[in-house]
Order: structure tokens, then sequence, then C-alpha cells
């Protein structure tokens, strides 16, 4: 089983590696998600918060972490990235309401 420590030892040596490609981690970014079923994840984190640290900075377990714009849950289901997005297309809409009296309607002939 992939241990808290163990992970540390594994992000560490990634670290390393993207050192010395002139690349760098950040920590400050780096989030961390449980995945498996609700009974998995509970059972996990029955002994306490689970964190990393990575160098200085401390990551804590996320309820949802987003990649490439995708916003992931620990049950992996898609639930919360598309009530996400959902709002985000309707405060777009709300915004297109309140300036459409200050559009003007042009007609050009074909």
């Amino acid at each position: 089983m992939l241990t808290p420590r163990l992970l540390e030892q594994y992000i560490l040596a990634i670290s390393q590696w993207m050192s010395a490609n002139r690349l760098k981690l950040n920590a400050d970014k780096t989030e961390l998600m449980l995945a498996g079923t609700k009974y998995i994840v509970a059972s996990l984190l029955h002994d306490g918060d689970l964190t990393l640290t990575i160098g200085t900075d401390t990551v804590a377990v996320a309820d949802a972490v987003r990649v490439l714009g995708v916003l992931f849950t620990p049950d992996l289901s898609l639930e919360k990235h598309a009530t996400s997005v959902s709002t985000k297309c309707f405060y777009q809409l709300r915004q297109l309401r309140r300036v459409r009296c200050s559009l003007t309607v042009t007609v050009h002939p074909h």
C-alpha cells in the first residue's frame, strides 16, 4: 500500500528530476485527492487528516481538484464539474441580459 511517507519520497524524486531538467515543481499549486469509493476514502481518512509535506509546503486532502480545467471529486464523478460549468454559463447569460438594452440591431441587406 502506498503510504503518505512513500508518496512524499516519490514526489521528492520527481522534484529532483525536474530540477535537473530546469523545471520546477510548484508545491503551492499541488493538490492531493484520494480517489475511490466513499468507503475506501472514509477508511483512509479515519486515522485523521492526511497531509503531505513537499519541501516546506504542506498539502492537505482536497474535496475536489481541478485538472486541465475539469473538476474531479474523490468518487471521480463529474457532478461538481457540471454544476460549476452551468453556474459560470448562467452568470455569463445574466451579464449579456444586462447589456442587451445597450445594443442596437442593424439589418444589412444581402
